[in-house]
């Protein structure tokens, strides 16, 4: 399983960047993302992934498995994947979002079977 550490410090950069990308530098997220009427609700959903971050590099190095941090994980990533696809089909969100979502499930599938091998040592 030691193998496999890589893909929750890509996650926790891929977060830790998400989030702190409004605060560093707004306009060109805009630029990326398209306009917004609530720059709060960006700040906080991007506050939001932090602590995620935090957990996925404890777990990056962290030689233990600990399975309520990769349901929660998982939690998160099916539901970002979902809110990208639901407003990208509404038309409120540009296509840009569905690259967040595709790596979402990238992630998603990554603690799925993480989670399957640590329900089968128990």
């Amino acid at each position: 399983m030691r193998n496999l550490n890589i893909i929750p410090f890509f996650q926790a950069v891929y977060f830790f960047l998400t989030a702190i990308w409004p605060f560093i530098h707004l306009e060109s997220f805009l630029f990326v993302t398209g306009p917004k009427t609530d720059i709060w609700l960006v700040k906080t959903v991007s506050l939001l992934l932090l602590p995620y971050a935090v957990l996925l590099v404890y777990l990056s190095f962290s030689g233990k498995k600990n399975l309520i941090i990769a349901l929660s994980i998982s939690i998160c990533c099916l539901s970002l994947s979902i809110i990208d696809l639901y407003y990208y089909f509404k038309g409120v969100i540009r296509w840009v979002y569905l690259i967040d979502c595709f790596l979402q499930i990238f992630f998603l599938i990554y603690w799925m079977y993480y989670i399957r091998l640590k329900l089968r040592n128990y």
